[in-house]
Order: structure tokens, then sequence, then C-alpha cells
């Protein structure tokens, strides 16, 4: 299999030099999850084999990951938009490799913050077994792939640079309601089901609840079937997509 390692380096190095970027994707998960997971005293709080702040941890490192393949994916919108993607058609890079080095891009980008976070966590007392470190961050880069779809769609949509940081602010909105960030309960708990970081961080999460939820008022777990967070994650892939394809022929239609 052909892989163009030079473009892949060319597209690590330019957002690199995207300080921004990076911040929101690496340093303010990490920063996050030392706030709200590894200082306070509730993050030594036992859930199942491990603690409050290996929960938190897998929240705060989904949150990073999400974020920077949503901008992959709108960037590849942007770059169809401004002809670069007909640029490199003068070049013998072929469209399979320039999808091949986007996917592998995003991977990369998503596993940066997974992996600080991870480290920051394993450091500052977040507390679960191997199986459980291994399974979740697995499941969060995997999972991440889908929101590209969603920063392509925004990119698509509304065709300029300012989509992509919308997308990216969409996120915190959602991370909010999506029970990302902190613990919902009662009707919160039940609208949170139906929003798409529901799902991909509950999957990651049930590693180490073994399908549950934390309740915060009385600070037990709730169970939850895994069908319930299996159709989420469905879902909301299938609904990206989707939505994506026909952009996609409406773009073609316009052009």
């Amino acid at each position: 299999m052909n892989f163009n390692t030079t473009y892949y380096q060319l597209e690590l190095r330019r957002l690199l030099r995207d300080r921004v970027t990076i911040f929101f994707t690496v340093a303010l998960p990490a920063l996050m999850y030392f706030l709200f997971g590894a200082s306070p005293d509730y993050g030594s709080e036992p859930i199942r084999d491990g603690n409050v702040a290996m929960w938190v941890m897998i929240a705060m490192a989904a949150y990073g990951a999400v974020s920077a393949t949503t901008g992959i994916g709108g960037s590849i919108a942007i770059e169809q938009m401004q002809g670069w993607t007909r640029q490199l058609g003068l070049t013998p890079l072929q469209e399979s490799d320039f999808i091949k080095v986007k996917v592998a891009t995003a991977v990369t980008v998503a596993a940066a913050p997974i992996s600080i976070v991870y480290a920051i966590g394993f450091l500052t007392g977040a507390e679960a077994p191997m199986y459980v470190w291994a399974t979740s961050a697995f499941l969060l880069i995997l999972g991440a792939a889908t929101f590209a779809l969603y920063g392509l769609g925004f990119g698509l949509a509304f065709r300029s640079e300012a989509a992509v940081s919308a997308a990216g602010g969409s996120l915190v909105v959602m991370s909010f309601f999506g029970n990302v960030f902190f613990p919902l309960t009662g009707w919160q708990l039940t609208m949170a089901k139906f929003t798409p970081l529901y799902g991909y961080v509950s999957l990651a999460r049930r590693t180490l609840t073994g399908g549950a939820t934390i309740d915060p008022e009385t600070s037990e777990l709730i169970a939850e079937p895994l069908w319930q967070t299996l159709a989420n994650v469905g879902f909301w892939s299938f609904a990206f997509a989707a939505i994506c394809i026909v952009l996609v022929r409406k773009s073609r239609v316009r052009q």
C-alpha cells in the first residue's frame, strides 16, 4: 500500500504551526482534566476498580480528540473550495493517496490530546485496570473519526474558514449538554442521551463504569443498556455521513 510520507509530514507541520488549534486540541483538555479531575478531592472517589479522576480524564481526552478531527474534516472542505485539491491534481499524488494522508493525519492529531491527557492522568492519580486505559483510548481514537464528518459537513454547508471555528465552538456546547464535562441528572440526562457526544464518550467510559453513568446527587452508578449507547453512536455516524454525501452532491451540481 502506497503512502506519501512527504505530504503527511507537510500536513503535520502545517497543523503544528497553528498554535491556537494546538492549544484547544491538546493543552486545553489537559488543563481541564487537571482542574476538574486531578485537583479536586473527589477525584480519588472510587468507581468500580478505578476512580472519578479516570472518569473525568476519559471525557477530557475525548473532547480534545473530537476537536482535532473536526478541524481536520473541516479543512478538507475548505481546501476543496480554495482549489488546493485541483493543484494537487497537477502532481503525481493520487486522490486515494490524498485521502490516506488525511485519514492518517486525523488519527495522529486525535491521538495527541488522548496521549497527553492520559499521561497526565497517569501521573496525577487517575486509577483503573490496564485494560481500561488501553480499551478506552482505542475507542476514543476510533470514535473520533465520526467527528471528522461533522467538521466536513460544516465546511461544505457554510463554505468558509469561519465554519470550522463554528464547528469547534459547537462542540463546547454539545459537551456541556452531552454529559461530558460534568454529570447530569433528571430530564437533562434524558436529553443528553440524544446528543452526538453522549454515545461516543459513554462508550469509552463504559470500560470503567461497566455500562453506567454517575448520578451527581447520590454519587451512585445508574445502569445503562449497551444498545442505547451503540444506537447513539450508530445514528450520529450515519447522520453525519449522509449529510456530507448530500452536501458533496449539491456542491458538484453548483459547479
